[in-house]
């Protein structure tokens, strides 16, 4: 059974996580040096949020492959774990991979196991890169070994809300009211949070007249659907997981709702291969301001090539970008390190400069918190079943389709 994680609960263990670290930290394993680099990745393969870790591992497998092709070195070794969807799971799964000889841990996609990982990793003088969770407390605790290639929940909120302007005033359409629909673990909360702190801020044209929250694991979404469309609302912002995306346009769907615009502010569902294939036409027209791959950059094209060969039938999305640019980040430290030692590769991490990379956005480098700040958002619509980027003008691959044409008539 998969043990959801509240705030209180997170906030008391990053306190008591960093009191232990701050005296067990210098005293990381002493193991054998190898020469080869061990990667522990940790991505919850089963458990509510599997179909998401299973697209994470597509990115993880092509990495030995592919990166010797980028001039880093291919001998590796990928210990993989489950993590089950478990918060309680991903930390006993990460010192698992520890006392058997991982040498840097990659994942989890989800902010709660996540910022489980990050106190095992700190304790053990591991370093830690993160593929995606964007729970901003995570990188703000002071770790020395842990390194994010995501953006935080508020840059996403950023983001995500500066490039609304962007799309109301390509469309021609803006919005005078709004609903936000989001789940309710550590990242919907983190999101929420982030979104009623910026919003005031930024000058949005509407209003939000409701917010409404739910279990990312609800088999029925029927009341919540009915609550929002009862607001008359044009726009509505979701912050979403795969199956409750699916659940909510289902719903959409039946109840006959439709407002303008659907656009979520940055958040996994709407881009996912299964919501196309569980959805059809239905898919079409929903936005997501999101981080994405750079359809233009040379490296995305060599990794997409080879992603192709292995997955004709997978669709290559950010999941896959994040979880392969985790462990060329990795790899890449070992190669300036030349080493295995942990605070060397930390050390290594710090002073990464990745210039060219898959993900939209500047060059890979951390901050003093360990947070890559270059990652920037892009605008993606499903058109044709699967999604575009259709802004920023210079890397779009079509045009914007706005309103969005009512069920009946797709």
């Amino acid at each position: 059974m998969t043990r959801k994680i509240n705030r209180r609960q997170f906030a008391a263990g990053a306190v008591a996580g960093s009191a232990l670290l701050a005296g067990s930290a210098p005293f990381s394993i002493v193991r054998a040096q190898s020469k080869k680099l061990k990667i522990g990745v940790l991505l919850p393969k089963s458990g509510f949020e599997a179909q998401l870790g299973i697209a994470c591992q597509r990115g993880i497998d092509i990495t030995q492959k592919m990166l010797p092709s980028f001039g880093l070195p291919g001998d590796f070794e990928i210990m993989n774990a489950d993590t089950e969807s478990s918060v309680d799971v991903a930390r006993s799964r990460a010192e698992k991979l520890v006392n058997e000889g991982a040498n840097v841990l990659v994942g989890a996609f989800d902010s709660g196991q996540s910022a489980a990982i990050a106190q095992v990793a700190e304790q053990k003088g591991v370093p830690y890169v993160i593929n995606i969770a964007a729970a901003p407390q995570i990188t703000e605790q002071g770790y020395k070994y842990v390194f994010r290639n995501f953006p935080t929940a508020p840059m996403l909120v950023r983001n995500g809300l500066t490039l609304m302007k962007s799309v109301f005033e390509r469309s021609g359409i803006t919005p005078k009211t709004a609903v936000l629909m989001h789940i309710n673990d550590t990242f919907g909360q983190a999101m929420q949070k982030g979104i009623s702190a910026m919003l005031p801020g930024l000058n949005m044209p509407f209003q939000v007249v409701e917010t409404i929250s739910y279990d990312p694991q609800a088999k029925d979404l029927s009341v919540e659907v009915a609550k929002a469309k009862a607001t008359g609302a044009d726009l509505v912002m979701p912050v979403t997981r795969i199956n409750d995306a699916i659940l909510l346009v289902r719903e959409m769907v039946k109840q006959r709702w439709e407002p303008k615009i659907v656009m979520s502010p940055g958040a996994p569902g709407f881009y996912e291969n299964q919501f196309y294939k569980t959805l059809g036409k239905y898919s079409n027209y929903m936005i997501t301001n999101v981080p994405w791959y750079n359809p233009r950059s040379v490296v995305t094209q060599k990794v997409l090539d080879e992603f192709t060969k292995h997955y004709k039938n997978e669709m290559f999305e950010l999941n896959v970008g994040f979880s392969f640019e985790a462990v060329m980040i990795a790899v890449d430290a070992f190669a300036r390190a030349k080493s295995t030692d942990g605070k060397a590769l930390a050390d290594a991490l710090r002073s990464t400069n990745i210039k060219d990379h898959i993900m939209a956005g500047g060059p890979i480098t951390f901050d003093a918190k360990g947070q890559n700040p270059n990652i920037i958002s892009v605008t993606l619509q499903n058109l044709d079943q699967r999604p575009k980027v259709v802004l920023p003008l210079d890397i779009a691959e079509d045009n914007l389709t706005l309103p969005m044409p009512g069920w009946s008539k797709r």
